[in-house]
């Protein structure tokens, strides 16, 4: 069994809002079409749920900052990625109590396109946070702007759902670890499990991850 099979929960839960979508989406900053697509950003309109999602996060680092050979590095700040991010690292830090920060994607400010908005020190650890990961290159994109731009270093990426197009062996490349709470494909495999979404559907959405997997190595 996927060691996220205990987080089915948030398959039901975003079943429930309506964040499970088929039919023929683009994905990413790509002309990719997916068959699929989940909306992670209307966990806001179930606070019940976007407290629990943030007590597993909470819980599954502190988790791993406990192991013997830990599964995550120590950080000082957590940072959300805009937008879908915001919400879930707004969340995390209200329960962690880890102060938070995020780049603002504003369009100039002072003559720069983007700024880290909150209070921070150079040489810190931040703990990038996610709704959801596809390719990674947002995430790297973001790594990389902390460390030239606030001087924060960035080791770990916590995301709530990875979509396991081989965003994690492309982040690894880039020296990223990343941390999901729940694969999409183990989302699907319940939905199906539990009669709620259509067979066609399910076999076209399991191919394209799959396959996209493949293309990327993973």
């Amino acid at each position: 069994m996927p060691r996220d099979a205990g987080n089915l929960w948030l398959a039901k839960a975003l079943w429930d809002l309506g964040a499970v979508q088929f039919g023929d989406y683009t994905i990413g900053r790509t002309t990719q079409h997916s068959p699929v697509y989940v909306n992670l950003r209307l966990l806001i309109s179930n606070p019940r749920a976007l407290m629990r999602a943030a007590r597993v996060m909470h819980e599954e680092i502190q988790m791993r900052l406990a192991m013997l050979h830990k599964g995550v590095h120590e950080f000082d700040r957590v940072c959300g990625i805009p937008f879908g991010g915001l919400h879930l690292a707004t969340a995390f830090a209200l329960r962690s109590r880890i102060p938070m920060v995020y780049v603002h994607p504003a369009k100039e400010r002072n003559g720069n396109r983007l700024w880290v908005e909150g209070r921070y020190e150079r040489g810190e650890t931040a703990l990038l946070i996610d709704d959801l990961v596809t390719s990674g290159g947002g995430i790297v994109e973001t790594g990389v702007f902390l460390k030239a731009n606030a001087g924060l270093g960035v080791r770990d990426v916590l995301v709530l759902l990875d979509r396991q197009e081989g965003a994690r062996e492309q982040l690894k490349a880039h020296g990223y670890n990343l941390i999901s709470i729940l694969g999409l494909e183990t989302m699907l495999n319940y939905l199906m499990a539990s009669g709620l979404i259509e067979e066609d559907n399910y076999n076209r959405s399991i191919e394209y991850i799959r396959s996209r997997r493949a293309e990327r190595g993973g």
